[in-house]
């Protein structure tokens, strides 16, 4: 059916190059009375000529491809852009980090602790120390004995103990040297501050 289809083909377009020859103003007489020519048949006059192995578009096995085929194996499926993402949940988080090493320590709170109150015959004593992580980096009076002579005794405390130079950063603790001459508000700084180092440590 393909075979005798390919030859109507071929037949009705010499039929139709010949009538435009023919229909056309510019051919002489003598190029209308030449016969029409036919297909030439290789294999006889008598055989088919859609039969022939080389008729045109017999393929190796001498059947011809459709032409829907033929049309579908030419035009192949332009490769188009691929919208659908890859299987599987899409991670938009970063990697966790590593967590940051500080190569300092960290650095000690400081606290302030007041010793209680200690009362003696010359007046009232009471110690108050800064301290930074398990050491004492300062020490004061809040209170201490007045008037007269306790004046410059009391002051004779204050500059052998407080300060952050003082005996009592010096020694840290309270196994302080009694200052000459102030006994009684020696041993009473002594009570306040021992109070004191017992609540911070």
């Amino acid at each position: 059916m393909r075979r005798a289809f390919l030859a109507i083909t071929g037949l009705a377009a010499s039929t139709t190059a010949l009538v435009v020859l023919k229909g056309s103003p510019g051919v002489t007489p003598a190029a209308q009375n030449l016969p029409t020519s036919q297909p030439v048949n290789p294999a006889g006059p008598d055989a088919d000529p859609s039969a022939a192995p080389d008729a045109p578009g017999a393929g190796p096995t001498g059947a011809a491809p459709k032409p829907s085929e033929s049309a579908d194996a030419a035009t192949s499926p332009k490769p188009g852009k691929t919208t659908a993402r890859p299987s599987g949940t899409r991670t938009t988080a970063k990697a966790p980090t590593a967590p940051r090493t500080t190569t300092k320590a960290p650095q000690p709170t400081t606290r302030r602790i007041t010793g209680p109150g200690v009362d003696n015959e010359y007046g009232y004593v009471q110690v108050q120390i800064v301290v930074s992580g398990n050491r004492i980096i300062d020490a004061t009076t809040l209170s201490l004995p007045s008037g007269g002579e306790s004046d410059i005794h009391s002051g004779d405390v204050r500059d052998r103990y407080n300060g952050t130079g003082g005996e009592v950063v010096q020694k840290q603790s309270a196994n302080l040297n009694t200052v000459s001459g102030a006994t009684e508000t020696s041993n009473s700084y002594k009570q306040s501050l021992r109070a004191a180092i017992e609540q911070a440590f």
